[in-house]
């Protein structure tokens, strides 16, 4: 595989990174909203499953990044998350929902990594039946 030991680091540090960002969430699930200024939420227990969910997502990279010839689909369903994510945002943000001081939230938990995985998935091999 081309790349592997770069494939390796990245998505070691992807898991790394969403596992101490879920726990943060799930711990303090008010963050963004003191971060953006919003009113702090009614339901913190939303934000605190969504922080349960990216902590997932972690112990998946981190098994993409021990064995990533058998990645791919985990690593695409993974991207797929990160494009939808900021289309969302920008929804909120569109419709005066969110300030656009919640970019935060996208900048470092989709945009930084949409390269390093569609390189990952150029690379990888698809799986096979």
């Amino acid at each position: 595989m081309a790349r592997r030991a770069f494939h390796r680091g990245v998505f070691l540090l992807a898991g790394i990174y969403n596992i101490a960002w879920g726990i943060w969430a799930a711990l303090d699930p008010q963050w963004l909203f003191r971060f953006a200024g919003m009113p702090l939420q009614n339901y913190p227990e939303i934000f605190s499953c969504l922080g349960m969910v990216v902590t997932l997502y972690g112990i998946v990279y981190l098994e993409i990044a021990r064995v990533p010839e058998r990645g791919w689909l985990y690593a695409a369903i993974g991207l797929a998350g990160k494009i939808l994510g900021p289309i969302g945002w920008l929804v909120l943000v569109i419709r005066g929902r969110w300030p656009i001081a919640t970019f935060v939230l996208c900048a470092t938990n989709d945009l930084i990594w949409w390269m390093p995985f569609a390189v990952y998935l150029h690379d990888a091999p698809l799986p096979s039946r």
